[in-house]
């Protein structure tokens, strides 16, 4: 891999290992890792440290190839949105045919090693998620419908039920609910984000809901999955790896939750753009917090376990 790539504007750029590190997105790949980790705590079945250890971190570098491929297939797009200028690709730091590489490398890497430390589910199930956030997602959904995020989200849902399958060599209810837990936060997530970044958006050409359809409509579709959210987070404290400390967690965060989204819906666009960004951001600066503080508790109750005091 060269040291050099070639600017845009035809300048060059030393490309260090903080570029490449970049590629990976790892402000997405520290949520799949802790997801991933807490689906594997959880589930009720031990593992031993080693094969623990050496399934996250290839659940890490799967999670890292599929962002190496999301900027080499967006990074058109990339360069046209100001939040994304500074990355690897449109900065010049790295070339796109250097984060193909990179991603497939890695891709190829994360999936069989995987498979071979742990077992042949797990590794199906973090092919099938790369393959999800690369093809269905990046390559497709993103640029085609106003549910691109939506659908898309399943791609950064699947970490848990793989953390769970490293244990287990299967799927179960628990898993598919913390699946559903970060699929369904997905949308609030991101369209709070999207309704104070629209400019963004639509400058690239991405038919996110805020351009297709507006800000009303989506501060309505916020609301509805919201609601729909709530309700997955009690039920998954209502399972085996649920208990008091995550349905404490749970009710409260989801009230403050559902309180952010009925701000949101209640703004209009007679609103000034202070009093809109203010409660919009204020959702998404809550939903950062959202799943950590959810996976934090369940790991709280698997921790108390063994003591009998966390579970039902």
């Amino acid at each position: 891999m060269s040291d050099t790539s070639l600017h845009s504007n035809g300048q060059t750029g030393e490309a260090g290992f903080g570029d490449y590190y970049a590629l990976l997105k790892p402000r997405v790949m520290s949520l799949v890792v802790f997801t991933a980790v807490v689906g594997l705590v959880v589930a009720p079945v031990s593992v031993h440290p080693v094969v623990a250890l050496a399934s996250i971190l290839f659940i890490a570098l799967g999670g890292g190839a599929s962002g190496a491929l999301n900027m080499w297939w967006d990074a058109d797009i990339d360069r046209k949105m100001k939040r994304t200028l500074s990355r690897p690709i449109p900065s010049g730091k790295v070339t796109e045919g250097e984060a193909l590489g990179l991603g497939v490398a890695l891709s190829g890497i994360a999936v069989v090693m995987l498979a071979l430390a742990a077992n042949m589910m797990a590794g199906a199930l973090l092919a099938f998620t790369i393959f999800f956030y690369v093809v269905i997602y990046t390559m497709w959904l993103k640029r085609w419908t106003p549910q691109n995020i939506v659908i898309g989200g399943a791609a950064g849902a699947f970490p848990p039920m793989i953390g769970w399958a490293v244990a287990t060599g299967g799927i179960s209810i628990e898993s598919v609910l913390m699946f559903a837990l970060t699929f369904a936060w997905t949308p609030p997530h991101f369209w709070a984000l999207a309704l104070f970044t629209k400019g963004d958006y639509a400058n690239a050409g991405v038919p996110m809901l805020t351009v297709t359809h507006g800000r009303r409509a989506t501060r309505a579709h916020i609301l509805g999955y919201t609601f729909a959210l709530a309700a997955v987070a009690i039920a998954l404290g209502l399972t085996s790896i649920g208990g008091p400390v995550y349905m404490v967690v749970a009710v409260v965060l989801n009230a403050m939750f559902i309180k952010g989204a009925v701000n949101v819906w209640r703004r209009t666009d007679d609103d000034s753009d202070a009093d809109k960004h203010k409660a919009e951001r204020g959702l998404f600066k809550l939903s950062l917090a959202y799943l950590f503080l959810h996976y934090g508790a369940l790991l709280v109750e698997a921790t108390l376990k063994p003591y009998g005091l966390g579970g039902w």
